[in-house]
């Protein structure tokens, strides 16, 4: 019989599933890392929530452990990767809390508008400070909604009831999305701009990180507010409380820090900060939601090998597993490529299948190819909801397959239409089995992807490999491999340069400032 580990504060409901699916239950919060350590190895699936941090060493000693359940949105308490490497599922629950977390956003910036916890201190004691606590109309102002997906646009809902008027900014939010929701789609520049209140609902990722700063505040109104329920680490706390101290913002309300749990920080105490403990999720409704999606969800793969929600695993049946496995790992580099390399809304995708992997049901590479794009910069998309979140986004997916193969023995074509241009990246697997890059925006470029790289679109003009490599030479980068290529002598060429680590800053822009590249961008696979 599989026996699973609570090992965090669960609703006493998601005991019952598991038991009523025939699992062996232990429910042990509040043990100590090395204790769940100890006894790890007992078990087939671990439930969690946020305090159980499921680290590389815990996976090492998890020798039976076959999926972790995470009650809730984010897994930064799992190491996922390592997770991967054992062949352990990881699922979370990204839908259970949405409602509250957009409901705590809104509570949040109520309070900001009217001052609710200062003049609550204040008539505590007896101070009675009427005119101290004068506030400000949520009504006919703009709130301005950076990241619209399933919590932002919740946002954007219930700021329309209170006859806001909402502008948001999202890479993947299209503008019939847009419309659709009532909302203004606007660039990020026009949020800092045109707001009175903005509020965060992004992932913490290399481009989200850090991205309330002192330059992006200054862009802002004098007196804007600032909401953050998302991801701590978004903002620079010493930025902002420079900013709380010159008055240029007017309030800020945070439920989530840089360093978490938060015992001790910069902003603390400021008298226009207001301030909790990631309360985001928490409300009665969404902790029972998540515990019982959490426990269906374990119980259905553990009894019956059914996949739901999983963050490193598609839905593949047993019989398919052996064949999609190598197109699943080139749909992931194809994704991940197109998604890094995207910066405006997509409005379609189209997946062109050729060959033999058309023999093969192609659904699961379709969502791998979704749900790596969009996962680029976007939370809560995975292989099993890439298709639903691609739709709540508007955006159209389209599939085709030809079975003949015209230049590859089996080829998979992703083409990417933004309301800027249109893209395509082609892959194959050489020898069966090891993806490649074969053709990028109609230019031949053979190339297999590494952790490290460039994606360079440059003038066809000599001069470029020479002073590239001389600055990378020069800034200590060894380059591991270059792939060029080109359509027509003397027009748009690209290239892709693998390096041994990532680059810094300061070379990347002096790259960047050679004569001949028209863009570069860094990839991370």
């Amino acid at each position: 019989m599989p026996k699973v580990l609570i090992s965090d504060e669960l609703d006493p409901l998601a005991i019952e599933i598991f038991k009523k699916a025939g699992l062996e239950v232990d429910f042990k919060p509040g043990l100590k890392p090395d204790e769940q350590i100890a006894i790890i190895d007992q078990y087939d699936g671990l439930a969690i929530r946020s305090a159980t941090k499921v680290t590389a060493d815990m996976i090492a000693k998890a020798k039976n452990l076959k999926v972790v359940g995470r009650a809730g949105i984010g897994v930064d308490n799992v190491d996922i990767p390592a997770a991967t490497n054992a062949g352990i599922v990881v699922m979370n629950t990204p839908f259970g809390n949405s409602i509250t977390t957009a409901e705590h956003a809104i509570a949040m910036m109520f309070s900001l508008a009217r001052q609710i916890p200062q003049a609550n201190v204040s008539t505590h004691a007896g101070k009675w400070e009427k005119s101290k606590f004068m506030g400000s109309e949520l009504y006919n102002k703009t709130l301005g909604v950076i990241g619209c997906g399933n919590i932002g646009s919740i946002v954007a809902d219930r700021a329309l009831g209170l006859k806001m008027k909402v502008i948001a900014f999202d890479p993947f939010l299209t503008v019939e999305r847009a419309q659709n929701i009532g909302v203004e789609k606007v660039e990020l520049e026009e949020i800092f701009k045109r707001s009175d209140f903005i509020t965060i609902h992004v992932p913490k990722n290399d481009k989200t990180a850090h991205m309330i700063n002192k330059e992006t505040i200054a862009q802002m109104k004098d007196g804007v507010y600032i909401i953050n329920c998302a991801r701590g680490g978004l903002i620079v706390e010493p930025d902002l409380k420079e900013a709380l101290d010159s008055g240029k913002v007017a309030g800020a309300a945070l439920d989530v820090f840089e360093v978490e749990p938060a015992k001790d920080n910069i902003l603390f105490n400021h008298p226009n900060l207001i301030c909790t403990p990631h309360l985001g999720a928490s409300t009665t409704e969404a902790q029972v939601n998540v515990a019982l999606q959490v426990a269906e969800q374990m119980a259905d793969y553990l009894m019956n090998g059914a996949v739901t929600n999983a963050l490193n695993m598609p839905s593949i049946s047993a019989e398919d597993a052996p064949r999609l496995k190598p197109y699943l790992a080139l749909g992931a580099q194809l994704g991940e490529f197109a998604g890094q390399v995207t910066a405006h809304a997509i409005q379609e995708i189209e997946i062109e299948y050729e060959g033999t992997v058309t023999e093969i049901n192609t659904d699961p590479i379709t969502s791998v190819i979704i749900a790596h794009m969009l996962g680029a910069q976007t939370e809560s998309v995975n292989m099993v909801n890439a298709l639903k979140v691609a739709e709540a986004r508007g955006i159209h997916i389209k599939q085709s397959y030809d079975k003949t193969g015209r230049n590859w023995r089996s080829m998979i074509n992703l083409i990417v239409k933004t309301s800027k241009r249109t893209r395509n990246i082609t892959g194959t697997l050489f020898t069966g089995k090891e993806p490649r890059i074969v053709n990028i925006e109609g230019v031949p470029v053979e190339a297999a992807l590494t952790p490290h790289m460039l994606f360079i679109r440059n003038k066809d003009k000599p001069g470029l490999i020479g002073g590239l490599g001389m600055i990378l030479a020069d800034g200590g980068q060894n380059i591991a491999d270059f792939r060029l290529g080109r359509v027509k002598e003397g027009e748009t060429a690209v290239c892709l340069v693998s390096l041994d680590a990532p680059l810094p800053d300061d070379l990347f822009e002096k790259v960047a400032a050679l004569p001949q590249i028209e863009s570069v961008k860094r990839l991370k696979f």
